[in-house]
């Protein structure tokens, strides 16, 4: 059963990485498949609080779009070299195939061919030569072996139907001569002499003793066919290998790690209908056709403090949502069949989560509920944000004495260790909680820092500005930094240049200038957020 992903938004804060383990830890307890993944680099506070309960950081995820190697392609379409043509068209033919791989001793891709072009070279390429197995041609010919002293077998095909004087006086049986002929003795004897390479007995025709001592003593190779001379010379061709008709020695080729919408691209601008699909070994999977492309398993997940397209994954159209638990505003993600969506009204997602393990009677180890009250006290600023409920407040203080620490000593350790900014650039401190909003045609780009130290900002406020400018040149029309000063309880203000009456307005202070300290602002999504929406939706 494959894993399901639990991940919360891109730019991980404290909640989104412990919802993510703790809901992950949950849904495997109670016998599911999970696995916790982040969207980005986890911030300081977030490496602090596993490194105190000794957890793990979960694996990065990238993306979840779909890859080859989720798509049902067909995984048993190739040739090897050594196969005859009449296998290949048969194989094709069977899985209703116009196109095959051709692969070699390790399973490596050597060439491919179509069936037009096997086609094309029956009719007109040269006939009289093969390269072939010794078993290739008792398969082809439907014959049986009579001697054998060569696994291999290549030469000039002759057609037994020349007057026997012919033969003898032009010498046209060589050593590497292959002789179709039926009961003449004559010529049989004749081409033994020669030594020639092999000899297709058609007809069912037994040879005689004499003929097939001198055939052992010559190392002659024979075989039997019940075919008429005529047939079985029309037919021998396919038992040449595969690999001799090969004319595409470099196909265009995908890998299994590619992605779904990249093939889609790449055969809309070549226009093939199949294409070999390989590892990054080169090893052949199989064939890939256009019309696959719909046949995908999609990956499962489930998402945490989160339910927004901008905010998630890159490829979540791609994926399959499973399950949504937040604490948010309801987003525009949208889901193909009926999910469990759980939203409520808390400060943190880890206080539903909380109450879940409480549902399902789940017993929480001391790590876990680390996880979840540090998420918790992380969200609510100690229970000092106007998000904090009375759930808030009782699931931190049960999860407290499960993971044995004191609230309010250990969330000032946890909020000063992670507010420092000295070493940061301007760029890591902006996108370390950063969010997007659309409202209306405007995209509002919103970034919240925790740290006692503004000091450090205010030194460089002007290339703060600078940097908030040149972000809102790109998708944003509006681009705000909010310096959040838990023991002030309140937020200082950074805007770009051109946003300044629109921030004034959503705040009513008339005056604003870059780094105005609003006291009492704590929460970007009970007061920053809905205050800047309220004044864009009245512009609008």
């Amino acid at each position: 059963m494959e894993s399901v992903f639990v991940f919360g938004h891109k730019n991980p804060d404290t909640d989104s990485v412990c919802a993510s383990i703790s809901l992950s830890y949950l849904k495997n307890q109670l016998g599911e498949n999970t696995t916790p993944r982040v969207l980005g680099h986890i911030n300081k506070e977030s490496k602090f609080v596993l490194d105190y309960f000794n957890v793990k950081e979960p694996e990065y995820l990238n993306n979840v779009k779909v890859q080859l190697r989720n798509i049902e392609f067909n995984k048993s379409i190739f040739a090897r070299e050594t196969e005859s043509v009449k296998d290949a068209m048969n194989g094709m033919h069977e899985k209703g195939a116009t196109a095959l791989p051709i692969i070699g001793k390790e399973n490596n891709l050597t060439g491919f061919v179509t069936l037009k072009e096997i086609a094309t070279l029956l009719m007109n390429g040269v006939k009289s030569q093969i390269n072939t197995s010794f078993d290739n041609l008792l398969k082809t010919l439907d014959a049986k072996e009579v001697l054998r002293f060569n696994e291999e077998i290549s030469g000039n095909v002759l057609i037994g139907g020349y007057q026997s004087q012919t033969i003898f006086d032009e010498a046209i049986l060589k050593e590497d001569s292959i002789l179709i002929i039926g009961d003449r003795y004559k010529v049989l004897n004749h081409a033994i002499d020669r030594k020639v390479k092999l000899i297709v007995l058609t007809g069912n025709h037994n040879m005689t003793e004499d003929l097939l001592e001198k055939a052992k003593n010559n190392k002659v190779n024979i075989i039997l066919t019940s075919m008429d001379t005529f047939a079985a010379g029309n037919v021998i061709t396919l038992s040449n290998y595969v690999k001799n008709i090969v004319v595409n020695n470099s196909p265009v080729t995908v890998n299994d790690t590619d992605y779904r919408t990249e093939f889609i691209d790449l055969a809309n601008k070549i226009g093939h209908t199949n294409y070999p699909i390989v590892n990054k070994k080169n090893e052949c999977l199989g064939l890939i056709k256009v019309t696959d492309v719909e046949k995908y398993e999609k990956q499962k997940v489930i998402l945490v403090d989160h339910n927004n397209l901008e905010q998630s994954v890159s490829g979540i159209e791609e994926a399959q949502i499973e399950e949504i638990i937040d604490h948010h505003n309801l987003g525009a993600i949208g889901t193909s069949i009926p999910i469990n969506f759980r939203s409520m009204p808390v400060g943190c997602t880890c206080t539903i989560i909380y109450k879940m393990f409480q549902e399902y009677n789940v017993e929480i180890p001391k790590n876990i509920a680390g996880l979840m009250v540090s998420a918790i006290l992380s969200d609510t600023l100690i229970f000092k944000s106007p998000t904090t409920t009375e759930e808030d407040r009782k699931a931190a203080n049960d999860l407290a004495k499960i993971a044995q620490i004191d609230i309010e000593a250990y969330g000032k350790q946890m909020l000063t260790e992670a507010s420092s900014i000295k070493g940061m650039s301007i760029e890591e401190v902006f996108y370390q909680d950063f969010k997007s909003y659309k409202v209306g045609n405007t995209t509002l780009g919103i970034s919240q820092i925790i740290t006692m130290d503004f000091a450090s900002i205010k030194e460089n406020i002007h290339d703060y500005v600078a940097k908030l400018d040149e972000i809102a040149k790109g998708e944003y029309g509006i681009v705000t930094l909010f310096i959040t000063d838990v023991i002030s309880n309140g937020s200082y203000v950074l805007f770009n240049t051109d946003a300044k009456e629109i921030v004034a307005d959503s705040f009513n202070i008339p005056d604003l200038e870059e780094g105005t300290f609003i006291k009492d602002l704590v929460s970007r999504k009970k007061q920053m957020l809905p205050n800047l929406m309220d004044t864009l939706e009245k512009r609008a």
